[in-house]
């Protein structure tokens, strides 16, 4: 899944169905549907879980199977044979969007049992034979079935549950017969719709999105990663409209079903994949193509996006970028398509979905006009992503979501090396430190973080798997895998990784059979380790947090010690290794390169790192570590030295490296604020993106914490003093704002100079905002350069009033283009006028002005404006039931809800309401979200006691230097 995370999981699914069979399965479908039509008055809501009674709650603890949250290893699938029919049209008598089905799945028993466990979710049934809710042959005609004496659904853990009157043979084979309806809701998870305008018509597509746990609300499945099969996937669908799969199409015919008139489209078999890569859908959507080594490339589309060309780019850059990985995994790509659909409304970044990837559509379609470099970039490296996948997620599987961090974190790495092969002029490869690495060391810094790798046992829930979704598993696991191919060298890496995906092709894995497979590799090429692998990354993988390292140039001492963003917070996490790494140490000296060292104790003695007279000391040459660099105090003034004069001799990434480790050992009481705030004098003179966007991702936190306070002002006039030169810098090359910068780097760096020096207050900066937004209001016509549109609309509008929001409004509700409407919904977060945020905050739960996806980061934008944080922290507040009950189905992500509008918090007031909403919901719940309640309240407490301990020296440091 796509990081913002995060989505991508495509396969291959069919339904191949003799004629006979075939026709049975339309003629059950219509009686099933014409039977629910006609209990449509009475019968329970699809969403309740089912028309039959359901098994009465057990007391907990149970030790029945079905109150248990794991499937038995008794039965294992070996094909099912599916055929939806999603209904595009509500239903006249219950106002619902309904689908119904059938399924055939066919188990072997590795385990004699009288009991038949499979997950349903939110699924009604009819009854077979008019008695139970499945019914069950032997696939050999010798051997006759037990007789199923007792079903219902148990709904808490999500089975149909099945009593036998004897108990199932082990080694043979049955069918499991069922048939179902379903509610195709607005929830975006399973089989759900999804809404658009086109030409005045309200159109409706029918698609999917089954990770983790979701492909049990589509038809009853074994629904855990390990539990592979092979699907038969029939689709009956509206005349005129397209159905998609995994699998190629075998055969689609016009049909006539109870008077209706249909088509019926059978795909080919899928490989053997897990339940949660499957994805089915129906829409009227058009598509490009083009074929690359016998494998055909497909982009879908609304109709005018694609005749618009907005899915060239992602076309071009599909064939290149599935290229390089095959290359990369010296493995041959095991599909014959690749379809890649964009959605109008999608939860996440991106799905990938074996053979049929799924993305929201700002992930996918690209409009010069429109996007943005950054689009462009998020564009690539989200297909990339999702490619990556195709093997590593999808051909080799993980046994289990505790393990999700090498599926993510493995696809968060190498989507850079991806898309560098699809835009090697970018330098995308260097961007993972200010996007994942520095990202996740905030939350990874806290004593409320969570190691890699879970335990099985601790992971049982569907809550507890959805939590797992986190910056820890895609970016943490981005950044150690980067670190371990580092020092390895990518090729080793690359040997170990293609044995591995060689030796579990079709199965499933867990996180130390990838550490096997390069300790072969290791072993091979004779690559010296100081310790086994597996022993190296264990201090890694199985411990929360990372460390920082304390050079001291005078003695040569290197020590390590758990860096905390609160040095008091209390750590209860027990860690195996002591919290003390194994640490890669690159490292260069007075601008020479050094020969690595490593770092296995808790204090080491490196005279090599002993430093005299102007000779400096710097670690972790381009971050390629996951640790922060802390030096004694004479080594940071001859850093700040080299900044200030020489900055060249000190790598790009490292002169980012060095603003964001002083920053961070600041709030960590390492070191004097101040020395932090020293990095940043030598900006003034800075041209390149990384060391600025360094700084200012920093400072926001600054901001957050005194921009209600008097410290703000002199902070104003400082940071705009500091971007003044880099304003006027842009201002020339760019020949007064007519041409675009020509690096990709420095497009970037562009937006951070007119944002920067607009949100301190630059009047030329502001004017030239206002002046380009009335233009637009006055002409109607948008000649805002695409980069530079979400900065100057925020500040256009914050400057404005009413009219400028309204404005805003209509030309967000009139966009066709997603992307363009992404950065109006963003732009209008910006107002000053209190009454206007409030209205926008009301919008956000009504889905014909605020699409659910973008519920939450609607709010989190509302609430990283001054302005609007208290009227954002207090609207979730009293709707959180609302809110819990309406989107917890999978449209909100809780945990960047709850962390964005807490994110400011820093009094002692704010903390006792944060307390007061965990005790308040504790019955409602939290889902997701309910590790970013506590990460919450320990950043609050930090933040309150870094404020009375920094405030004056700041106050009295921002005065001075300006």
């Amino acid at each position: 899944m796509g990081k913002g995370f995060f989505i991508g999981k495509t396969f291959g699914i069919v339904a191949i169905i003799l004629c006979s069979a075939a026709l049975a399965t339309i003629i059950a479908l219509s009686v099933v549907y014409s039977q629910e039509k006609a209990k449509n008055n009475h019968q329970v809501s699809p969403t309740d879980g089912g028309t039959t009674s359901s098994h009465p709650a057990t007391p907990s603890p149970s030790n029945e199977p079905w109150d248990k949250y794991r499937l038995p290893k008794s039965l294992v699938p070996v094909h099912y044979n599916v055929t939806l029919w999603p209904r595009l049209t509500e239903d006249a008598t219950t106002k619902l969007y309904i689908f119904t089905g059938e399924s055939s799945v066919e188990f072997e028993c590795t385990e004699e049992t009288d009991l038949i466990l499979i997950h349903s979710n939110k699924l009604n049934y009819t009854k077979l034979d008019n008695v139970n809710l499945a019914q069950l042959t032997s696939v050999n005609s010798e051997v006759t079935a037990p007789s199923v004496i007792n079903s219902w659904l148990q709904n808490v853990t999500q089975y149909l549950v099945l009593q036998l009157d004897v108990k199932l043979i082990k080694d043979h084979k049955y069918h499991l017969k069922t048939r179902f309806q379903g509610e195709l809701a607005d929830d975006l998870g399973g089989f759900y719709r999804s809404e658009y305008m086109e030409d005045g018509v309200r159109k409706v597509v029918a698609t999917t999105q089954m990770q983790p746990t979701d492909a049990r609300k589509a038809f009853p499945c074994f629904d855990e990663p390990a539990m592979k099969s092979i699907f038969y996937i029939t689709l009956i669908h509206d005349l005129g409209t397209v159905a998609l799969s995994n699998g190629e199409v075998k055969q689609s015919s016009n049909v006539t079903i109870d008077g209706q008139n249909v088509t019926m489209t059978t795909f080919m078999p899928t490989k053997k994949m897990s339940t949660y890569l499957l994805a089915f859908i129906v829409s009227d959507f058009d598509f490009i193509n083009n074929t690359i080594d016998g494998v055909l490339i497909r982009i879908f589309a609304r109709k005018p996006a694609i005749a618009a060309g907005q899915g060239t780019y992602a076309l071009n850059k599909t064939g290149p970028i599935l290229k390089f990985f095959e290359k990369y995994y010296n493995s041959s790509y095991p599909l014959p398509k690749s379809d890649q659909i964009a959605l109008p409304d999608f939860n996440a970044g991106a799905m990938e979905n074996w053979g049929l990837i799924t993305y929201r559509e700002t992930a996918l379609l690209y409009d010069e006009g429109f996007s943005s470099n950054s689009n462009k970039q998020r564009i690539v490296t989200i297909i990339a992503h999702e490619l990556a996948h195709m093997w590593f997620g999808n051909l080799v599987t993980l046994s289990w979501w505790n393990d999700l961090w090498l599926n993510e974190g493995f696809a968060s790495y190498v989507e850079y090396l991806g898309a560098h092969e699809a835009e090697p002029d970018w330098n995308l490869t260097d961007l993972i430190v200010l996007s994942d690495v520095h990202r996740v060391f905030a939350v990874d810094a806290l004593a409320s973080s969570h190691p890699l790798s879970s335990k099985e046992e601790d992971i049982q829930k569907p809550a507890q798997i959805s939590e797992l979704f986190d910056a820890i598993s895609y970016s943490k696991g981005a950044s150690v895998l980067r670190m371990l191919s580092d020092f390895l060298t990518e090729d080793v890496f690359r040997e170990g990784l293609m044995t591995y995906l060689g030796k579990f092709a079709y199965g499933n894995a867990v996180y130390t059979d990838l550490w096997n497979q390069l300790q072969m590799a290791v072993d091979a090429t004779g690559t010296q380790l100081p310790d086994s692998l597996e022993n190296i990354m264990n201090t890694w993988v199985l411990q929360m947090g990372f460390p920082v390292l304390t050079i001291n140039t005078t003695s040569g001492v290197v020590s390590q010690e758990h860096f905390l963003l609160d040095p008091d917070s209390e750590v209860t996490t027990a860690s195996p290794y002591n919290y003390e790494w194994i640490v890669p140490i690159k490292w260069m000296k007075t601008s020479n390169v050094q020969e690595p060292q490593w770092l296995r104790n808790k204090t080491a003695t490196i005279n090599e790192m002993k430093a005299s007279g102007s000779e400096w000391v710097l670690a972790n040459l381009n971050v390629v570590g996951y640790y922060r660099v802390n030096y004694d105090l004479s080594n940071w003034k001859r850093l700040l030295e080299v900044l200030s004069t020489n900055r060249e001799n000190i790598p790009v990434i490292n002169r980012a490296q060095l603003v964001d480790d002083s920053f961070n050992l600041a709030r960590a009481k390492i070191i004097p604020t101040v020395l932090a705030l020293d990095t940043t004098k030598y900006l003034i003179e800075e041209r390149e993106y990384m060391p600025w966007e360094s700084a200012l991702s920093n400072l926001e936190f600054f901001y957050l914490m005194f921009d209600r306070t008097e410290v703000y002002g002199p902070m104003q006039n400082y940071l705009r003093k500091q971007v003044t030169p880099l304003f006027e810098y842009y201002k020339e090359i760019t020949f007064n704002w007519t041409k675009v910068p020509f690096g990709h780097l420095d497009q970037y760096n562009q937006v951070n100079a007119i944002s920067l020096a607009c949100r301190t207050g630059l009047e030329e900066c502001q004017h030239l905002s206002r002046e380009w937004f009335n233009q637009w209001m006055n002409t109607n016509e948008n000649k805002i350069h695409p980069n530079l549109r979400s900065t100057v609309y925020c500040n256009a509008i914050a400057a404005g009033g009413a009219k400028e929001w309204e404005f805003a409004w209509s030309q967000f509700h009139q966009a066709t283009i997603a992307i363009e409407a992404d950065k109006l919904r963003s732009a209008l977060a910006c107002t000053k006028q209190p009454w206007l945020l409030n209205r926008f905050l009301e919008y956000t739960l009504d889905p014909d002005k605020i699409r659910k996806q973008d519920a939450t980061s609607t709010i989190v934008y509302i609430a990283n404006n001054v302005v609007g944080q208290s009227l954002a922290w207090d609207f979730v507040r009293a709707r959180w039931s609302y809110i819990f009950a309406e989107y917890g189905g999978g449209s909100f992500s809780f945990s960047n809800l709850i962390n964005g509008v807490t994110k400011r918090f820093a009094t002692e007031f704010e903390l006792q309401q944060l307390k007061q909403f965990k005790v308040e919901n504790s019955v409602i719940g939290f889902g997701s979200g309910t590790l970013a309640v506590e990460q919450s309240i320990e950043r609050t407490v930090s933040n309150i006691k870094w404020i009375t301990e920094n405030k004056e020296n700041v106050l009295n440091w921002f005065s001075t230097a300006y």
